[in-house]
């Protein structure tokens, strides 16, 4: 499988951006997928999970409540937006799928990964 991310940029605070993730050589719809986030200097932190189906999501509490994990299975992509971003929201935004059909914020239980988008958020 490979993970396409895209979608980053510079965006002031306050502002929204949407991130897409598509999966190509496999489907990816028996599978849940999540997006990570790691900002200079810091270790590599779950913030949105969806189940294979999409019926059910988790976050980190640092976005609960401005970011939305969603999935289009028919297009094998998976996206974040986020919205009321914030300067500490800053970082290299990573998808991944892991191998079991429920969300999991547990890094080590994904097995294939994106190359990251950067997001900047400015003050």
């Amino acid at each position: 499988v490979q993970l396409q991310a895209s979608g980053g940029g510079l965006v002031q605070a306050g502002g929204s951006l949407r991130l897409s993730c598509a999966a190509s050589g496999r489907t990816i719809s028996n599978y849940a997928m999540g997006w990570f986030r790691q900002a200079p200097g810091k270790e590599r932190e779950f913030v949105a999970g969806i189940s294979g189906s999409g019926g059910s999501s988790n976050y980190a509490n640092s976005v609960k409540g401005r970011f939305t994990i969603s999935r289009d299975n028919a297009k094998n992509t998976v996206y974040l937006q986020m919205n009321s971003l914030k300067p500490e929201d800053t970082a290299v935004y990573y998808c991944a799928k892991t191998g079991s059909f429920y969300s999991t914020t547990a890094l080590g239980a994904y097995d294939y990964w994106g190359q990251g988008t950067q997001v900047t958020v400015s003050s």
